[in-house]
């Protein structure tokens, strides 16, 4: 067997006065040692927490322990504020106690060695020394040196007492300079990542009612090591700056999202912002555990106007060789009026309908980025089985100079027994690109100039029908 297992079965006992050692900076009950705590969580990973605790104070110099910090705190963030003090020096340790860190503390210590005679339950103790603990135990017993084998025999190791510098719980020390005696109120305010969360929705549409019920959830994510007990918990979102330093237009990621707002919003809420971020506040305290997700509600919409369409964006004037699928879309809007009436922090959408047997069924989901109240959402949740499109460059000529005109012939196919409507987006349009012709099966269909490179028809495909799209685009290449 590995090591470790070895090791979990070797280190089982410790005398009482060790333990006691071991918990001198936290309650051995297991409860907490932070006072009022309030957690400030942000998109990305990294939170600001503020412990509020009664310390008691000596004129002069003292050195107080604060346990049940973040095990991944950042200690060049810490500030300690209260009347009075004065920061002389901190130190983090976050060496834990554990039975692998035991024993390689113990290596040039002595340590008893306990065996259980399995047919006669008796015991028989030996001092030994611990010569090595990398990838396997090696003690000196009197004259002979012996490896420690997991070999099913009862066996553990007793230690004497816990090394100074390990800790049942992260630990911050932090000696201060105080001008008076008595119990003052401090705060202990520091930044640590590994706690962190996101958004997630999820959406019931009902296309006959040309509506959907969208609900919020929030995941938080702590992997601090720390629990945070009975914590004010408020929630930012948005992007804050870590230090990485400029990102040029060429490193740029693009956002969280993927194309999902058609048009940014300009309302304005009630909901409370910090800078250029907004704030979500948990209505109640919780207690964030640590290797815990918990989930809290933030958003519930009933009713909110929504359909579905489907969309299909063909590149610079390029040909297929087969029909491709258009996507499924569901528009919506997060305005005040007629919409969801919120900010969105980034996040998932999951999209259900439901079947004919009334059973909610997962339909697709996608990711948004943050986005502002009043905008008009595309959401993509798949790819259409029976909706097809198949552009075709038809003629290709060029006119002299570097202008050239290319007749463009989109074919729309609808294998459902409803008509459907196809957004048709050309993409890739130089600002200079004119179009001077368009029809639809011989009829005028106005497209539209929606940005400097694309161009967008609407166009109407019968039930179990076939159209096609004729576009001549006059363009600099």
């Amino acid at each position: 067997m590995k090591a470790a297992r070895l090791l979990s079965l070797l280190l089982t006992a410790l005398p009482a006065s060790a333990l006691a050692q071991a918990q001198s900076a936290a309650d051995p009950t297991g409860a907490t040692a932070q006072g009022d705590v309030a957690v400030t969580i942000y998109n990305g990973g990294q939170s600001l927490v503020q412990d509020d605790r009664q310390l008691a104070m000596t004129v002069g110099r003292n050195r107080i322990e604060f346990p049940d910090v973040s095990a991944r705190i950042r200690p060049e963030t810490v500030n300690l504020s209260g009347p009075g003090l004065a920061i002389v020096e901190q130190n983090f340790d976050y060496d834990l106690l554990s039975p692998d860190k035991l024993m390689d503390k113990a290596v040039g210590q002595e340590v008893t060695l306990v065996r259980t005679n399995p047919a006669t339950g008796a015991e028989t103790r030996e001092r030994a020394k611990v010569l090595a603990a990398n990838g396997g135990i090696v003690l000196q017993i009197g004259t002979r040196i012996e490896v420690l084998r997991d070999d099913g025999l009862p066996v553990r190791v007793v230690f004497d007492r816990v090394p100074p510098n390990l800790r049942a719980r992260p630990t911050l020390s932090v000696t201060v300079q105080a001008d008076r005696a008595g119990t003052v109120p401090a705060r202990l305010s520091y930044l640590t990542p590994n706690l962190g969360w996101t958004a997630d929705y999820v959406a019931l549409f009902d296309a006959a009612k040309g509506a959907m019920d969208m609900q919020g959830w929030v995941t938080l994510t702590n992997n601090t090591g720390t629990t945070f007990t009975d914590a004010k918990t408020i929630l930012v979102a948005g992007n804050p700056a870590n230090g990485g330093g400029r990102t040029n237009w060429w490193q740029a990621s693009g956002g969280a999202g993927n194309g999902a707002i058609d048009q940014a919003g300009t309302e304005s809420g009630p909901r409370e912002q910090l800078g250029d971020y907004y704030l979500y506040p948990l209505a109640a305290r919780t207690t964030i555990a640590n290797a815990q997700q918990k989930q809290v509600s933030f958003l519930d919409v009933k009713g909110a106007p929504a359909r579905a369409t489907y969309e299909y964006v063909n590149g610079w004037l390029a040909s297929s060789s087969e029909p491709m699928s258009a996507s499924s879309v569901l528009k919506f809007s997060t305005s005040k009026d007629g919409g969801l009436g919120d900010q969105l922090p980034a996040g998932t959408i999951r999209v259900y309908m439901r079947d004919a047997r009334g059973n909610p069924q997962f339909i697709g989901e996608n990711s948004i980025d943050h986005t502002p109240m009043g905008s008009s959402m595309a959401l993509r949740t798949g790819e259409a089985f029976d909706v097809k499109v198949r552009p075709t460059v038809e003629q290709r000529t060029r006119k002299g100079g570097s202008r050239w005109e290319t007749k463009m012939r989109y074919t729309l196919t609808n294998a459902r027994a409803q008509p459907v409507t196809i957004d048709l987006a050309q993409q890739g349009l130089w600002g200079d690109t004119r179009v001077t012709a368009q029809s639809l099966g011989g009829q005028s269909l106005e497209g539209k100039r929606v940005s400097a490179d694309r161009m967008e028809w609407s166009v109407p495909v019968p039930a179990n029908g076939t159209v096609d799209l004729s576009v001549t685009f006059d363009s600099r290449y």
